[in-house]
């Protein structure tokens, strides 16, 4: 029986394509997907963006353990919902399939006064940080994976948006972590453009 893959997938900051790679690597293995904490966007949340992007029939989608409704940073989404975040009641649903975990925004993202994002993230978690080129990604890369690493964390990169070979070349050579692929900057994503960035990743998962 094939060992269980755990994919967690964060990103530099927020909108930097977390969501897409998520489709991505949950079409490439196969895998469920939860998304443990959505904030905002309850209409079209990130696990309905995901579903509406895979092609096979064996992922299972999985609700969030919370769903909130202002798409700002969870604690403070969590006080307007007169809630707060319970670590403790972060736990990943119960599957024998490979998992693909989204996370909000980046790693160190408040969840209540004294946990983050990061601590979601369990030491068999592969995790995946998703980069974008901007003013200020370098930094922002370097840091979240030294942090990563410094935890003993697998880690590797996708690059997503339009090439910028200085940035992703210091990035590759002062991390020196695996990079799984890049996302180009497409006119669009569907089922099929997902399917073709799968089998392009597949090998490399």
């Amino acid at each position: 029986m094939k060992k269980q893959k755990i994919y967690f997938i964060t990103g530099i900051s927020t909108e930097v394509g977390k969501t897409v790679a998520s489709a991505i690597i949950t079409e490439a293995l196969e895998a469920d997907y939860w998304k443990p904490v959505q904030a905002g966007e309850l209409e079209f949340c990130d696990t309905k963006k995901v579903k509406s992007l895979i092609s096979n029939s064996k992922s299972v989608f999985h609700k969030n353990r919370y769903a909130l409704e202002t798409p700002i940073s969870p604690h403070a989404a969590a006080e307007i919902d007169k809630i707060t975040i319970d670590l403790n009641e972060i736990t990943a649903p119960k599957t024998s399939n490979n998992l693909v975990i989204e996370g909000a925004g980046g790693l160190l993202v408040p969840l209540n006064d004294t946990d983050t994002i990061l601590d979601i993230i369990q030491p068999e978690y592969h995790v995946v940080v998703v980069s974008r080129h901007y003013l200020g990604s370098i930094n922002h890369t370097l840091l979240t994976v030294n942090l990563l690493k410094e935890r003993g964390f697998n880690v590797s990169i996708i690059f997503s948006g339009s090439e910028h070979k200085t940035t992703e070349g210091i990035i590759k050579k002062m991390t020196n972590i695996p990079i799984i692929g890049r996302i180009d900057e497409e006119p669009y994503f569907d089922k099929n453009v997902i399917k073709e960035y799968a089998e392009l990743f597949k090998e490399k998962l």
